[in-house]
């Protein structure tokens, strides 16, 4: 999601959303999630995606909450008709941690959606689940906004593009890997980046997406039916080499050790860093101890 495209908000201006979902206990517990938060305004609520489409020109919102699966009109196809309708209403789709939901949501991405939010199967208590959603879903919805008073409330300047030097021949040393770290936006990203990589690609490619277990996998085997190299998802003590990208699994951080025989992948679930857990400072550091300044990096 480029910075370019946040919106900068009023002063007093509160961010709306439209909370979609055909259970009314979810409705219910993400309106009073949201509400805690002084920034958003919860300016209705919808059981399906038909509803929704209805209530959108009434109650303008900046940004919809939008389930995965429901009766008479899905996500997927709410999702198409926004994208159409209202193209400049965010939308963060609320996905199951399962096989379908996986699937579904990397549609969705690919179809536009802004971003999305796992619902937990078993959060044990409504006070855990609302802890959950203010630690997850607010900050997904603060990201696409600038809020008033902030240091980035001043637009930036246009970017300027020229013709960089090839960074081969710019490197004082001969480059060992690539290593590429991607938050929001990213499958889309990747999906136009990485089919361009040659097959002869000469470096090894090391990748960290944040999303949870599973979805990584099936990103994985999305990308690999469309890129020239192999993409899969890594294996502990996988060895690192040229002609395959790797791309660290759900909830484990993907690091990097070298021995006698090469450069192989360590997994471990230590603690979560900003947050995250695979994080792509974990694979940076470890980057760095192995090969030294020898590093392609790349940030998305």
């Amino acid at each position: 999601m480029p910075i370019l495209n946040k919106r900068v908000l009023q002063a007093g201006e509160r961010i709306r959303v439209l909370v979609v979902d055909d259970s009314v206990v979810i409705r219910r517990l993400v309106t009073h999630a949201l509400e805690q938060d002084p920034a958003l305004e919860v300016v209705g609520s919808a059981s399906n995606g038909s509803i929704a489409l209805q209530r959108i020109p009434q109650m303008n919102p900046d940004v919809l909450t939008l389930d995965v699966e429901m009766p008479e009109m899905d996500g997927i196809e709410t999702l198409r008709r926004v994208r159409r309708d209202f193209p400049q209403i965010r939308v963060i789709m609320f996905s199951t941690l399962t096989e379908r939901g996986g699937e579904i949501t990397l549609e969705a991405l690919r179809l536009g959606a802004d971003d999305y939010v796992t619902k937990a199967s078993n959060e044990g208590s409504l006070d855990r689940s609302m802890v959950r959603l203010q630690e997850e879903l607010v900050p997904k919805i603060k990201q696409f906004f600038v809020m008033p008073g902030s240091r980035s409330a001043t637009p930036p300047a246009a970017p300027r593009f020229g013709v960089a030097p090839a960074v081969w021949t710019s490197m004082k040393v001969r480059p060992k890997a690539l290593v590429i770290g991607v938050s929001t936006g990213g499958p889309n990203a990747l999906g136009a980046i990485l089919p361009h990589i040659p097959s002869g690609f000469p470096l090894p490619i090391l990748l960290v997406q944040h999303m949870p277990p599973l979805f990584t996998r099936l990103l994985a085997e999305r990308l690999d039916s469309n890129c020239q190299l192999h993409v899969l998802e890594a294996s502990q003590g996988e060895a690192v080499a040229a002609g395959r990208i790797l791309i660290a699994p759900g909830d484990f951080h993907m690091k990097v050790a070298a021995n006698g025989g090469g450069v192989h992948v360590l997994l471990d679930q230590s603690p979560p860093q900003n947050s995250c857990r695979p994080a792509v400072d974990a694979l940076f550091s470890s980057i760095g101890e192995v090969y030294g300044g020898a590093v392609i990096a790349v940030i998305l």
